[in-house]
């Protein structure tokens, strides 16, 4: 087991033996393949509205399912969900990592019910198919300007033209 990667189960019994440590708890999620500035200080921002900052980070079989995979760019995830779980792990915001295997954190966010719910930007609160589920439990969702516009996606396509 890697440090600060948590089943589901062992982290809501984390969270409930100690809620003084985890409280307010904030919460996010994404596939974060590549990791790059952009993802580390989106998730710095994150961490700053709370106590701690939970990562839900999408499974393999997830991110295939969510990710199409355009003419001669290669299948995604590039990096397995074992690896990108301790690179974040190892990021002095995040307090923990879950993988969960759904197209979305919903499943994941009505277990953990955490207090604030972050997203980037680039996201609207009514498009987020997560967001009803925080407001049912009196939830916060917030949304995290983008520092640096950045993305795996784009990173694959400038390595592969650097190719031609």
């Amino acid at each position: 087991m890697i440090a600060g990667v948590y089943g589901l189960e062992e982290l809501q019994d984390a969270i409930a033996a100690h809620p003084d440590r985890w409280r307010p708890l904030v919460f996010t999620n994404g596939c974060f393949d590549l990791l790059h500035a952009g993802h580390v200080r989106y998730l710095n921002a994150a961490k700053l509205l709370g106590r701690s900052l939970i990562v839900g980070l999408n499974s393999d079989a997830s991110v295939r399912s969510i990710k199409p995979v355009p003419m001669g760019m290669p299948p995604r995830p590039i990096v397995p969900e074992d690896q990108r779980a301790e690179v974040l792990a190892a990021l002095k915001a995040v307090d923990g990592v879950v993988i969960f295997p759904q197209k979305t954190a919903s499943e994941l966010i009505a277990a953990l019910q955490p207090d604030i719910y972050v997203k980037g930007g680039d996201y609207q609160i009514a498009t987020l198919p997560e967001a009803a589920i925080v407001h049912q439990y009196g939830g916060q969702v917030e949304l995290v300007s983008i520092e640096i516009p950045s993305s795996t996606s784009g990173i694959v396509d400038r390595i592969l033209a650097a190719r031609s």
